[in-house]
């Protein structure tokens, strides 16, 4: 701490090579990087930056008063409306009573049945192209945020593969578009994290009795979250079928 500032800090771990487009990121957010370190395919970034003084005790204030405002506002609609909300309540018993018990349900339209549709890069132009993006373009972010929950599947390749946390039966896999493996260079960072190996629901001729770094699948998952800060796009596995 230096003259009485107070400081908040992160850590972000980020896949060798994008160290550089990180760090511009954070410190854009006013971060100030204080310590890195790197290992064979990840680097630990550490940054820091003043804390921003925060008015809670107004905050609070406020909204004790709006809660004690809504009370009496609501209690006073409550007297003087007592009679007319009971008529009124009285009359849409009534009307609903003589309305038919069932509805049929709507026909989907065009747009609900194709967003069920699994998105590859054959029926997809935006996906084609994202497979060819770099991994911080802003075209990660986008495609994640109107695709969320969605179904994509494109043939790939496992980049890197590594135990989540202390579990020696649970994995982080990073994995690109391609055949390269470790040496992908284009597109985005894919990932699935703290998985096991039954997680990735292996399909096809030859299952194979373990995976690793190099091994090539056709992968059909999940989209989830961009996490801008170590430019990784969050994948939740359906399928993975060997190739």
């Amino acid at each position: 701490m230096a003259d009485g500032i107070k400081f908040e800090y992160k850590t972000v771990r980020t896949v060798r090579g994008t160290d550089g487009l990180v760090i511009s990121k954070m410190q854009k957010d006013g971060w100030e990087l204080v310590e890195q370190s790197q290992a064979t395919l990840r680097s630990t970034l550490n940054f820091r930056r003043p804390k921003k003084p925060q008015p809670w005790l107004l905050i609070g204030t406020v909204a004790g008063f709006l809660v004690i405002l809504t009370i009496v506002i609501g209690a006073a609609s409550a007297l003087g409306d007592g009679g007319e909300k009971k008529d009124e309540s009285d009359e849409t018993t009534a009307a609903a009573s003589a309305k038919p018990s069932a509805t049929p349900a709507p026909t989907p339209t065009a747009a609900e049945s194709a967003a069920t549709e699994v998105i590859t890069p054959q029926n997809n132009p935006e996906f084609a192209a994202l497979l060819k993006a770099d991994t911080c373009d802003d075209a990660n972010l986008d495609f994640a945020t109107r695709h969320k929950s969605q179904t994509v599947a494109f043939d790939g390749s496992i980049v890197n593969m590594a135990p989540h946390g202390d579990y020696d039966t649970r994995y982080d896999f990073l994995l690109g578009p391609g055949d390269k493996g470790p040496n992908t260079t284009v597109g985005p960072a894919f990932k699935y994290e703290d998985v096991n190996i039954f997680d990735l629901k292996l399909t096809g001729k030859k299952i194979p009795a373990t995976v690793g770094a190099g091994d090539k699948f056709r992968f059909v998952a999940e989209v989830g979250e961009f996490n801008t800060d170590q430019c990784l796009f969050i994948l939740h596995p359906v399928s993975t079928e060997n190739r």
